[in-house]
């Protein structure tokens, strides 16, 4: 399979990440960008505490020492592993998603996904229900 071009790795954020769109069994997902000390990683969007909740809302996700921080809970995952370090889902990876850099650009190269676009899921304005992990 041909690695699917995301980005230039010259448009991506320094601190924080990049959200794009993947396709996986017929869903989409969201899943990030993320530049560290050793390089770019790729990680679906989601918390391993409640996997709705989404690490990059859309305007890059929260980043504290290096490390990729779930706003909702505070879990903190390493950017090149994907490992919680902190808070409720300590031990639990990030999945990641296969990517490879060449001639300066991104690609999606994970056998898994097909690219869809950059940016976050669209959302229905007029879709005003919750994904609250509150009960009633």
């Amino acid at each position: 399979m041909d690695a699917t071009r995301i980005v230039p790795v010259e448009e991506l954020p320094e601190h924080g990440t990049l959200v794009f769109r993947v396709e996986r069994d017929d869903e989409v997902r969201e899943a990030i960008l993320v530049v560290h000390e050793g390089g770019v990683d790729a990680w679906e969007n989601y918390c391993q505490h409640f996997t709705h909740i989404k690490l990059d809302k859309g305007t890059g996700a929260p980043m504290r020492n290096g490390e990729i921080v779930c706003a909702n809970h505070g879990a903190m995952f390493e950017a090149d592993t994907g490992y919680c370090t902190f808070g409720p889902c300590e031990g639990a990876y990030l999945n990641r998603i296969g990517i490879e850099i060449d001639a300066g650009d991104v690609s999606l190269a994970d056998e898994r996904y097909g690219f869809v676009g950059l940016g976050p899921e669209e959302r229905d304005p007029t879709d005003l229900s919750s994904k609250s992990n509150i009960e009633f």
